[in-house]
């Protein structure tokens, strides 16, 4: 139990530094009802994070407001592996599309991305971006019907994704009908602004491909699956050179 509220209380101070910052000046009873805890535990915590160097200002007058010096930066940040994923794959699609704009420093970040993960790791997040493709830029047409996304089904989607397993999805076609499938999501593509998924359908019994953004639910199985080429994708790629 220890260990696991030791935990907790290094996230909260990761949080509680990323709040002030943004902030600039926040009460105790304000940062006590965001983190879900006592106003003393909140005490407590900003005195560790002072006796750790953080230049944590407090007002002693009524309301107990804090904030932090406004030349202080947060410094390294302390993201998971899968934040970590999430973000390099995320520059390598920027990369990909080629936008003039914001690509001066990506070079500099991702190598310090890479640099993070054990070799093990970076072979695996290579093999993630290998199944990332960029294809050519939506119709108008397209662009005009776009549905808003459900969060959580493509979070559930994108973790099937990453762990290779299948995903039960609840799917709405082109005229509306509902459909529940299970499918292994083997590739995504960006047509921008549209994802699809390319992905085995067990319902078809054959390879098709999915707008993400009519995906109405998702949910990852136990069964896993091997990678297929993207050559196996023959028809839904053709037009988008990339089988080269």
């Amino acid at each position: 139990m220890a260990r696991a509220n030791s935990h907790d209380r290094l996230k909260r101070f990761e949080l509680l530094a990323a709040h002030l910052k943004q902030e600039g000046f926040c009460t105790i009873k304000d940062l006590a009802e965001v983190h879900g805890v006592s106003e003393r535990t909140i005490a407590r915590d900003l005195q560790l994070m002072r006796d750790q160097g953080l230049p944590i200002d407090a007002d002693r007058g009524r309301g107990g407001g804090v904030r932090l010096d406004r030349h202080w930066g947060i410094g390294r940040l302390n993201l998971s592996y899968p934040e970590a994923v999430d973000l390099l794959i995320s520059i390598s699609v920027a990369e990909q599309m080629k936008s003039p704009i914001f690509l001066a420093n990506l070079a500099s970040i991702r190598r310090q991305l890479i640099a993070s993960f054990s070799m093990d790791k970076r072979d695996k997040v290579e093999r993630l971006k290998s199944r990332i493709l960029i294809g050519e830029t939506a119709s108008t047409f397209v662009q005009g019907n776009v549905l808003p996304s459900s969060g959580k089904a493509v979070q559930k989607l994108h973790q099937g994704f990453l762990d290779q397993t299948s995903v039960a999805v609840r799917y709405r076609d082109e005229s509306g009908k509902i459909t529940k499938r299970e499918i292994e999501p083997h590739y995504l593509l960006l047509n921008y602004p549209i994802w699809y998924v390319l992905a085995v359908d067990h319902l078809r019994g054959a390879l098709r491909t999915f707008r993400c953004d009519r995906i109405l639910s998702a949910e990852p199985t136990d069964t896993k699956f091997k990678v297929m080429p993207k050559t196996s994708f023959a028809q839904p790629l053709e037009g988008n050179e990339l089988l080269k």
